[in-house]
């Protein structure tokens, strides 16, 4: 199973989502891709936000890789497409060029509040408070992925 993970720039949210799901692969020797990518170009190239490094290591998950565009490409390379809000769900749907390269796409939340489509936000200016509640989140949500995965094997 392919995973990628999608939000406005690829600095805070995505990263978190994709050390964790990559981790839990890992922990449970699971076989598959687990990447993430943004919309934004001004952050592309960049390291992850430094708080969301410190928290995630403070949790022993390692946060790394660089920001990068999500490309069409990526509807090949990865079965679901996660996006963290509207804005990223829209600009993913408004690429896809089929109805399978759609059916990929689908709002992380809905993983643990299905057809709700609520966002996850975004810490990026909010602190660290904020990005311990995000961490949270994610680390639920990827173990609901986790679940399912193995379930569909």
């Amino acid at each position: 199973m392919n995973i990628l993970f999608i939000c406005r720039s690829n600095v805070c949210r995505s990263p978190l989502a994709e050390a964790l799901l990559k981790k839990k692969f890992a922990d449970n020797r699971l076989n598959g891709e687990v990447r993430s990518a943004g919309f934004e170009s001004f952050h592309i190239n960049e390291l992850p936000d430094d708080n969301i490094v410190s928290l995630a290591a403070s949790h022993g998950v390692e946060v790394s890789g660089r920001a990068r565009l999500f490309t069409k490409g990526d509807f090949i390379r990865f079965d679901r497409i996660y996006a963290m809000d509207a804005l990223g769900y829209n600009d993913a749907m408004e690429m896809a060029e089929s109805g399978e390269e759609k059916e990929k796409v689908d709002y992380l939340m809905n993983v643990i509040v299905p057809g709700k489509n609520r966002i996850i936000p975004d810490p990026y200016h909010s602190g660290v408070t904020d990005c311990e509640s995000l961490f949270t989140l994610l680390d639920e949500i990827t173990d609901k992925l986790i679940e399912e995965i193995k379930a569909s094997e």
